[in-house]
């Protein structure tokens, strides 16, 4: 494999990996137990980072829960559900992360919420990957071998397509 072969594949590969570490995650409260009282969502919730874009999905019983979004920490904190922001109650709910900030989401069933089944749902910036890492990744796959000025010009042209690739998926 020649230098312009590995700068290609150095450039799909990095590519690949920007669109990837930029991509929404869509996170499955308690995985394949749900939203349940049985479920340690505390335990879950730890091993998450949640950003602008992602999605939260929470599955449970109708029968025996519900979905509530609070306002603020203290409602959370006491499970005082008397003035939500929103009820769900469909046992597959959907909800988009659009902001930075805290959301507060616990059990509609108040002895499951003082239970535990409650999490702050923490937002972060969505990630923000850098150009320098690009550039990086292809400088240490581009071998020992000293490539003509058409391979260059070729090499060059991958990453301006790669960088307006960028540009155009607002990464």
């Amino acid at each position: 494999m020649g230098a312009r072969d590995l700068l290609v594949v150095a450039i799909v590969f990095t590519a690949a990996t920007v669109v990837l570490a930029g991509a929404p995650v869509h996170h499955v409260v308690g995985e394949d137990r749900g939203w349940d009282p049985s479920t340690d969502v505390a335990s879950w919730y730890s091993q998450r980072v949640f950003r602008v874009g992602d999605k939260i999905w929470f599955t449970y019983s109708t029968t025996q829960e519900s979905l509530v979004e609070l306002r603020n920490e203290e409602d959370f904190t006491s499970c005082d559900l008397s003035n939500p922001i929103k009820m769900y109650t469909d046992g597959l709910d959907t909800i988009s992360l659009e902001g930075e900030g805290i959301r507060y989401f616990v059990s509609g069933n108040t002895e499951s919420c003082k239970n535990g089944l409650k999490i702050p749902v923490k937002i972060q910036p969505k990630e923000q990957i850098m150009a320098q890492n690009t550039v990086a990744s292809m400088a240490v796959a581009d071998g020992p071998t000293v490539p003509s000025a058409s391979t260059n010009l070729n090499g060059l042209s991958y990453i301006l397509v790669v960088g307006l690739s960028i540009c155009l998926l607002g990464l």
